[in-house]
């Protein structure tokens, strides 16, 4: 995947998780909690495009 095509994808992240967070009325715990779970899963998925994941999951102690 181009790098380009990453830098949009988190940019759209961002955007679409600022709009949530400021014109969707949430409780202050549940805004964190739903922020976490979205950077978590970006975080897993950057992962997986630049292959450090699978090498992660590939260690056996």
């Amino acid at each position: 995947m181009p790098l380009l095509n990453v830098l949009i994808a988190i940019i759209v992240v961002g955007v679409l998780l600022w709009i949530i967070n400021t014109f969707i009325p949430m409780d202050h715990k549940i805004k964190k909690i739903f922020n976490l779970v979205v950077v978590i899963i970006l975080i897993i998925w950057l992962l997986k495009i630049f292959g450090i994941f699978s090498y992660l999951t590939n260690i056996h102690i």
